[in-house]
């Protein structure tokens, strides 16, 4: 049975493998041709992690974590809301 297990994680990490590969290709689609402030924006509101923005921008998770917090307060301010 081991044989069995060893075959479904390989089949399983070959599936994420793949699975990683659109997510960034899908992400460098979204973020051709935009300023790292509007691309960061773009893909924080579809879901990706601050580390996988740095990525596919070539740039850091600390600068995601910048950018993407002073949308929100921007955001937050333009509402009339304080945060």
């Amino acid at each position: 049975m081991p044989q069995r297990n060893d075959d479904n994680t390989e089949i399983l990490e070959e599936i994420l493998d793949r699975l990683d590969l659109l997510v960034n290709l899908t992400a460098l689609q979204v973020a051709s041709e935009k300023s790292i402030t509007e691309a960061a924006r773009q893909l924080k509101m579809a879901g990706l992690d601050n580390q996988t923005i740095a990525s596919v921008l070539n740039t850091t998770a600390a600068t995601i974590r910048v950018v993407t917090s002073n949308l929100r307060v921007k955001r937050l301010k333009l509402s009339g809301r304080r945060g």
